[in-house]
């Protein structure tokens, strides 16, 4: 059967090389290295070692995942001409390296053995030379693909591999800026290993770009982070903060609350978030929103520590949720609209079966404010026919509710009368797609503008707003509406 022998060369020259890697390139089979860009190369020259590079793959293309796609179905290719052939990389085949996971996946389907042979890994030099002990906690990013998504720990070692230009050094330099102070201190190290050529460099993090002599040998490493301040941008030490305010040794208060006394603060901040998005604040949305989210983590351990449920069946909740209501997305369904977006969330959750319901009303929660309420039992009795056909049908409702207002006998029958009209105007809104809330708050908002300019003026004038008569007050509100007309004409 045929078979690809993948070695590594070692972290360096020759001295780094294995005594197996060593007898297998002395075993006469054809060698295919994947770069000739390694310190070992030459020595290899001279030993009178033949092989042949993929250099020329690199040069063709402008992104490496084609450029790994074409070296493994070229040595498959290979493979079949040769029956037994060797393939070398750099460092260690396990380590960063894409086309021996390529061939290790595809070998079985290709009829091909895949041997590897280890090598002396970078981070065998990486440890000694930069005494790190991996067991403290260590990680292995690539910098050609580091994004504020991955999630590293700033409490750990992190070794950053393939920082090959200035270019590759600045995008690992942002990123990590999201986390660390521009002038936390990090190490360049290149060439690790290489006699002659090893260079070790510490440099604040946003000087890291601006140095010289990047090679396919240079890393980069952030020592583990001591100041507490560092770590204020992780999630899990949020987390931590809560668990240590609600010990015994925490804050009193904090000890005392649970789910049930928590609740109107969970309603304000919710409120608080809203009343700055309706600002446009955005400083404000940042700060209310950590609002948002500490009632979150606070109910979530309090959970934690009555039921014995941990924080992250909260998200593994949520994240099976998003994806089983988004099939669009995740999965072979087709939504390309708003509106047959909702269809898919509303199909896929009729088929969640959480038990048996009475009633399609049975979804709202009873402590929903009344304005929301009305406008979800609406939407809900829609959904099964029970409409009207459009709006003017509505409309004449209102007519009708305002006149059995009007024609009310005693206090309780207006109440009930005021409450269908009330109803029948979050129908219209719901008919005219708008959120009656958001359209009520609009108009708290108006109000509050211009009432603050009728009390300016009276003030203005010397005397409280209760000496003049209502024929004056009117005069400034409807100065007031003129005034607003103004700044939206000169907005416009």
């Amino acid at each position: 059967m045929k078979c690809i022998t993948i070695v590594g060369l070692g972290f360096g020259n020759e001295d780094s090389l294995s005594i197996g890697a060593w007898k297998l390139l002395q075993s006469g089979d054809p060698i295919f290295l994947r770069t000739i860009d390694h310190p070992i190369t030459p020595w290899m020259q001279k030993q009178g070692i033949p092989f042949k590079t993929f250099d020329h793959i690199y040069e063709k293309h402008d992104q490496f995942e084609p450029v790994y796609r074409e070296i493994a179905d070229e040595l498959f290719r290979l493979a079949d001409e040769h029956d037994h052939i060797i393939y070398a990389v750099p460092g260690h085949p396990m380590v960063a390296e894409r086309t021996v996971q390529l061939l290790i996946q595809e070998g079985p389907a290709s009829s091909t053995d895949i041997h590897v042979l280890g090598g002396g890994s970078f981070l065998d030099i990486a440890f000694a030379r930069l005494e790190i002990d991996p067991v403290e906690g260590f990680q292995l990013l690539d910098g050609t693909n580091l994004t504020e998504s991955h999630v590293w720990n700033p409490s750990q070692h992190i070794l950053i591999g393939q920082v090959y230009s200035s270019f590759i050094a600045s995008d690992v330099k942002l990123t990590l800026m999201q986390t660390y102070p521009d002038d936390y201190e990090v190490i360049i190290a290149d060439a690790l290993g290489v006699s002659g050529k090893e260079k070790i460099t510490k440099v604040p993090l946003y000087e890291l770009d601006r140095q010289h002599g990047f090679s396919n040998l240079t890393s980069v490493y952030v020592p583990p982070a001591k100041d507490d301040s560092i770590f204020y941008k992780q999630f899990s030490y949020l987390v931590q903060i809560m668990r240590q305010l609600r010990s015994p040794e925490g804050c009193p208060w904090d000890r005392e609350q649970t789910h049930e006394s928590l609740r109107p603060y969970l309603i304000e901040e919710a409120y608080e978030f809203i009343d700055a998005i309706n600002q446009q604040d955005d400083q404000a949305m940042v700060e209310e929103l950590g609002d948002v989210l500490l009632q979150v983590i606070f109910h979530a351990v309090i959970a934690e520590e009555r039921y014995g449920f941990s924080l992250s069946e909260v998200i593994e909740n949520l994240n099976e949720k998003l994806i089983r209501r988004h099939p669009h997305v995740f999965g072979t369904a087709h939504a390309d609209t708003p509106d047959k977006v909702v269809q898919t969330w509303d199909a896929v959750k009729e088929t969640e079966g959480k038990g048996k319901k009475d009633s399609i009303l049975d979804d709202i929660p009873k402590s929903f404010p009344a304005v929301l309420m009305a406008y979800e039992q609406q939407k809900k009795a829609a959904k099964v026919g029970f409409d009207w056909d459009d709006v003017t049908g509505v409309l004449d409702k209102m007519k009708e509710e305002l006149m059995e207002l009007a024609n009310a006998p005693n206090s309780m029958e207006r109440e009930k009368e005021l409450g269908d009209v009330l109803f029948t105007v979050i129908n219209i809104a719901r008919f005219y797609k708008i959120d009656p809330e958001v359209a009520l708050f609009q108009t708290t908002r108006k109000f509050d503008r211009r009432f603050r300019h009728v009390e300016k003026r009276a003030k203005e004038n010397g005397r409280p707003m209760e000496d003049y008569g209502i024929d004056q007050l009117e005069a400034w509100w409807q100065e007031a509406k003129i005034m607003e007309k103004d700044e939206i004409n000169e907005i416009g």
